[in-house]
């Protein structure tokens, strides 16, 4: 069965939503950054920590994460400042 949404792994990167995690005071230098970037067709890249097997056993009924999926966890104030760059639906 055919997904609706699939990723493009062709797609560039247009810009960053929110401040620079150096600007936030979420890293000290520029390895390991926790950051949400807006694709150029639209979707969005979040780069945090991969914390798919320390929640997987206590997902709520309705979530579930694929085998090419990862759940990732950011700083709140990372997807705070992001907020503003975030258009409506």
């Amino acid at each position: 069965m055919a997904r609706a949404w699939e990723a493009d792994a062709s797609v560039s990167f247009r810009r960053r939503l929110g401040k620079s995690p150096q600007e936030l005071g979420v890293t000290e230098d520029k390895t390991g950054c926790p950051d949400i970037w807006e694709l150029g067709n639209g979707d969005v890249a979040v780069i945090g920590r991969d914390l798919t097997e320390a929640y997987k056993s206590r997902l709520p009924a309705d979530v579930s994460i694929a085998h090419d999926e990862r759940l990732i966890v950011i700083p709140g104030s990372v997807l705070r400042a992001a907020k503003p760059d975030i258009t409506d639906a």
